[in-house]
């Protein structure tokens, strides 16, 4: 990759020369700057964004700060946010925080020290007093409506959509996963759940969980077999949690979707390869994440906000670890 020196020396001129001309900064002369221009497109030169920022206190760069990385669900949410951004010419800083408050707010900081001209945090560790005292547009995604500006989908009706459809196809003894207690939208997911068993006739019973890691999850699931071993309808926290329940039950020799149903959460990509393939509460994960950009570019540009709060709607993918739904 060429350097900024190296576009110097075959203009030949010197480097600020060069960073007047990409930073159009500075009196530089007509013929000087077509040399230059010509340089850099002969050596394919790209100019560094970051230094780009530091050397003009501004910049056409965004934080965006994540949980966890690992979990499929916030690439996808990241891919939306990123081709949004790209569209307006801004690039991505990027920060997994691993549920860790120290490292979020390093994180924060470092896109202070960088110059973003705006942050979009999904984190579950959004407290206010973290981002406060930050002098830049800040959008909150899949968190919840109790930020200023948020984007996110609707949670309690994803709860009930998946208590409806298994009580529809017949379950009739149903283990709910309670998602983790700091995750807003996990809670708002079990209580919409809940809402709906709690009207209906069939049993249920609940385990908690602490986190949508899929080692964890392989614990809970030989927990919930173990001690209800006629559940014949199980509501996971997430597409992770389903897909770990989904693997023991086949271990055990359940039959899906007959003796046993299983319906996630989100619509990962890979909810669909599974198999059985699983189904699902679908978030509008890709959806979420250019909405949450067009909101952050909005706020970046100083433009009228009409709806600072987006909720997006959800939906039920029916595959194969659900039966056909009783007239």
């Amino acid at each position: 990759m060429a350097t900024i020196k190296q576009v110097a020396k075959l203009a030949g001129v010197s480097v600020a020369t060069v960073s007047r001309v990409l930073n159009d900064s500075g009196y530089v002369q007509a013929d000087t700057r077509k040399k230059v221009e010509e340089a850099i497109k002969q050596l394919d030169f790209i100019p560094n964004e970051v230094a780009r920022s530091l050397f003009k206190k501004e910049s056409r760069l965004v934080g965006l700060l994540l949980p966890d990385i690992t979990n499929p669900f916030f690439p996808e949410l990241a891919r939306g946010i990123e081709d949004e951004l790209q569209k307006e010419g801004y690039y991505l800083l990027f920060g997994n925080s691993d549920e860790k408050l120290e490292k979020e707010l390093n994180y924060i900081q470092t896109f202070v020290k960088n110059n973003v001209v705006g942050l979009i945090s999904a984190t579950n560790l959004a407290d206010k007093s973290n981002y406060e005292h930050l002098s830049l547009p800040i959008v909150f995604l899949d968190r919840g409506p109790e930020c200023e500006y948020s984007v996110f989908s609707d949670g309690k009706e994803g709860g009930r959509i998946a208590a409806r459809e298994l009580i529809k196809r017949g379950s009739e003894k149903i283990t709910v996963l309670k998602g983790p207690s700091h995750v807003l939208p996990a809670q708002e997911r079990f209580q919409g759940t809940i809402e709906v068993l709690g009207q209906s006739n069939v049993d249920f019973q609940v385990i908690s969980t602490t986190s949508f890691s899929f080692l964890e999850a392989k614990a809970w699931a030989k927990e919930i077999f173990e001690k209800y071993p006629d559940t014949d309808g199980i509501i996971a926290s997430n597409d992770i949690t389903a897909s770990a329940i989904l693997h023991e039950a086949l271990q055990q020799g359940k039959a899906i979707p007959d003796e046993l149903q299983i319906i996630g959460y989100d619509d990962i990509q890979q909810s669909s390869l599974l198999f059985p393939s699983l189904s699902t509460i679908r978030q509008p994960i890709y959806e979420m994440g250019k909405e949450a950009a067009r909101v952050l570019i909005s706020l970046i540009k100083g433009e009228m906000i009409e709806q600072s709060q987006i909720k997006l709607a959800v939906s039920f993918v029916d595959r194969n670890t659900t039966r056909k739904a009783k007239e």
